[in-house]
């Protein structure tokens, strides 16, 4: 069993979440004379980090993806991932979301090649909320911090936001709200006997280079000014601010993690330093959901996958239910603690 556990948590670290990356950028800065922990050293690290992990986690996703649409005709293609609809698949991509420890930012290009690949928006939008905001390796930091019960219900909480807000988006019929390129992004008309596997492979890579210069603009934007706010704006700023007894804590919490960027892990250190503040539960929880769904650079990013409606209705649902989990949880904190 612990040999399962270290190579679950070598495959999440090392090949999704390419820590070895950060560690061979770190020592490259620190080779040109920069403390890569410190201010300017650390930004730039966390934006060549991130920036070169997103394209590549895109360009893969969307090679593989579009090398397997070329085998599937445009009107097969439909009626296959036309069967992925009802919350039994909104439940499904909600669990794959937990267990790809992914930040916001990083949960983009999967949730541009799902969408691309045709699946259902609620189904899309299902995993893009539950893929930063709950993590299974997390959870056993939450418990260690909060409890089984807190850690537990939060899971499940996230879970039923993840569900609950891709049901709506899907009930509300926004496919138009998606850009052309993300919508339009299907496989080859192309008789299949004519198709050798290099012309597939051709046709796959010609969408990943499409794909990634609508998107790379973004990327670098969304992740500079996510390396800055990580790098710059102190944990005793936040913790100061929420770390009271406000009865509008939660919503504070949930408007003050959007400005931030960091994956759940990241969110932790100050999580237990608003504890030891005395900051009630519900807040805490809410600025760990805010700062993890919602944050600033992965609503840019995502903004060039989706037209301005729909990243409203994303970003109101989600404010919605991280306000009333933070709200639950300050209702029930004496029965949990």
């Amino acid at each position: 069993m612990q040999a399962i556990k270290a190579g679950w948590a070598f495959f999440q670290d090392e090949v999704l979440g390419m820590r070895w990356l950060s560690r061979l950028i770190g020592s490259g800065l620190e080779a040109c004379g920069l403390d890569s922990t410190g201010g300017l050293g650390g930004t730039l690290r966390f934006f060549l980090y991130d920036t070169v992990k997103i394209m590549v986690l895109l360009g893969v996703l969307i090679l593989i993806i579009s090398y397997i649409q070329s085998y599937f005709p445009p009107e097969r293609a439909r009626k296959i991932l036309g069967r992925f609809h009802g919350v039994g698949a909104r439940c499904a991509a909600a669990l794959l979301g937990t267990v790809t420890p992914f930040c916001s930012c990083s949960s983009i290009p999967l949730f541009i090649g799902f969408t691309s690949a045709g699946l259902p928006l609620g189904v899309t939008f299902s995993f893009l909320i539950s893929s930063p905001m709950v993590d299974l390796g997390s959870l056993v930091l939450l418990m260690s911090i909060f409890g089984w019960k807190v850690a537990v219900v939060y899971v499940v909480l996230g879970l039923l936001i993840a569900v609950v807000g891709g049901t709506m988006i899907e009930q509300l019929h926004l496919e138009n709200q998606v850009e052309e390129f993300i919508r339009h992004g299907h496989a080859m008309d192309i008789p299949q006997e004519q198709l050798r596997p290099r012309d597939r492979l051709r046709y796959a890579w010609k969408q990943v280079v499409s794909t990634a210069k609508k998107v790379a603009p973004y990327v670098l934007v969304g992740v500079g000014i996510g390396a800055v706010i990580h790098n710059w704006i102190p944990a005793e700023f936040i913790v100061k601010l929420l770390g009271t007894g406000n009865p509008f804590g939660v919503i504070i919490a949930a408007l003050a993690g959007i400005p931030m960027y960091a994956d759940i892990f990241g969110t932790i250190p100050i999580a237990e330093a608003l504890l030891a503040k005395g900051a009630q539960l519900g807040v805490v929880l809410s600025f760990m959901m805010g700062v993890t769904t919602l944050s600033l650079p992965s609503m840019i990013m995502l903004r060039k996958a989706v037209k301005p409606k729909l990243l409203g209705i994303f970003v109101a649902i989600c404010a919605i239910g991280i306000i009333v989990v933070g709200y639950f949880f300050n209702a029930v904190q004496f029965l949990m603690i």
